[in-house]
Formats: C-alpha cells, structure tokens, sequence
C-alpha cells in the first residue's frame, strides 16, 4: 500500500484577491458613496486613514442597508465614517487561502482587504476563495 507523501503547494491570498480596491473618505456622503459602488459594482468600501497613525475602516452594502436604509435616514445626510467598521480586519498577501477562510468565518466576515506593509493592495472575499481558490486535480 502506497501512501502520498507530497504536499500541495498551497494557494495563498495574493493569488485571488482582487487588485482594484475603491478607497473613499470618511467624510463622503453615503448618497455619494452608494452611486460609487453602483457605478463600480462593488459591494465594499475602504475608508481612508485620516492621519498616520490611524486604521483603515470598511463599508459594506449590509452596513448602508442596517445603519441608514432601516433606520430612514437621510442618505444624503450620513457621512460614511458614521457607519464604517474600524478598524477593518486585514489579511496578508501571503497567507494562505485556508486560514484565511477560517479567519473570515470565525468572525463572519464576507471580505477584507488585503494590507502589505500598511499598504492597501486588494480586497479578498470567501467568493473568490471559494470560486478561484480550489486546486482540482
């Protein structure tokens, strides 16, 4: 009886990420920020640091949809960072796929962006990992 003994390579984040990322500042409107990501069809914001020291935040649909849309409130009234998540979890472009998976489940994420050296260089989602991650032999 054989046994496998070779191991996968594995798929890491960098691998399926998606490069674009739409960056926005807290002080956007989200009348604003909703007819970005109509016209970009994304389904996620980042909000800019304000200063050095400070964190990414993220908007999701879902977050425009429980904090302004079910509260009726004035689109055009409501500044993103009233609304984002701060600080926004990030992966690593080296991770792997797996963890990363596990991460974003654990704490119920749809997706997250991707930082290198503080720097913002994609977004990754269970989408991706799910649809471009798997390896078929």
């Amino acid at each position: 009886m054989s046994t496998n003994t070779q191991r996968k390579t594995p798929t890491f984040v960098k691998d399926v990420m998606w490069p674009q990322v739409d960056i926005v500042d807290g002080k956007t409107t989200v009348e604003q920020a909703l007819a970005d990501m109509k016209y970009k069809k994304t389904k996620v914001l980042l909000v800019e640091k304000s200063h050095d020291h400070d964190e990414y935040g993220v908007v999701l649909i879902a977050d425009i949809a429980s904090k302004v849309i079910a509260k009726d409130r004035a689109l055009d009234r409501v500044n993103i960072y009233e609304i984002m998540n701060k600080p926004a979890m990030s992966v690593h472009p080296d991770m792997d796929i797996r963890y990363c998976a596990e991460l974003l489940t654990h704490f119920n994420l749809s997706r997250c962006p991707v930082l290198d050296n503080g720097k913002v260089v994609g977004v990754i989602s269970l989408t991706s990992i799910v649809f471009n991650g798997l390896r078929i032999a």
